[in-house]
């Protein structure tokens, strides 16, 4: 008996939980740099090329250190030994100085002069092919989003409810339950030992 009552409880208890554990509370896809990152990124493609600029924050006036990465658009296989140059369509005058450190990873050294936005037009020419890609959104002066730190979070009003709910539902079965049996142990006949059933034939009357 103590075995069904805590079976069922354990059922009324734990129902409200499974239903809520299927939500999906996830954010969908954001544009921008998410809270918490170390970098910023922006990327440009074509039919030949993938560029993928990285920076940490840049202040304007300040040295800039930035990290391109280049691939192959159809395979995404690093190139190397390719030849860029970088200009500014917001000022012809930068000029930007670019080392490749390994296959597919070009340092890219210079300076912004103010806290702005930018953008990189980046001639391309690797073996046989040469193209042209626009990197936009260069945010000079911006800082990273810093993530928020973890907050507890509120007890639901409905889900306490639930669970109060159920706990009641679960004492009452468990009351009802007590009482039909013992109901059916009070309406059971007593089984007599045979030392009775031999003593109520003695007793009884020759016909």
């Amino acid at each position: 008996m103590k075995k069904l009552l805590i079976l069922l409880l354990g059922l009324l208890l734990t129902s409200p939980a499974s239903a809520h554990g299927g939500e999906d509370h996830g954010d969908g896809a954001k544009t921008g740099t998410a809270a918490g990152a170390t970098s910023f990124s922006v990327a440009a493609l074509s039919e030949q090329f993938e560029v993928l600029l990285r920076y940490e924050p840049l202040e304007g006036g300040q040295p800039a250190d930035l990290r391109l990465f280049l691939s192959d658009y159809a395979t995404n296989a690093p190139i190397k030994g390719a030849k860029l140059t970088l200009s500014n369509p917001e000022d012809a005058n930068l000029k930007w100085a670019v080392t490749e450190q390994e296959p597919g990873m070009y340092l890219v050294e210079g300076e912004f002069p103010v806290d702005k936005p930018y953008s990189f037009a980046v001639n391309i020419v690797a073996g046989e092919k040469a193209d042209l890609l626009l990197l936009e959104g260069i945010k000079v002066g911006e800082k990273l989003p810093v993530a928020a730190p973890p907050s507890a979070a509120a007890p639901s009003l409905f889900s306490s409810w639930k669970t109060i709910l159920a706990l009641v539902g679960a004492f009452a079965l468990g009351i009802g339950l007590t009482a039909l049996l013992m109901r059916r142990r009070r309406s059971a006949p007593v089984p007599q030992t045979s030392e009775q059933a031999l003593t109520v034939r003695r007793r009884a009357p020759f016909p």
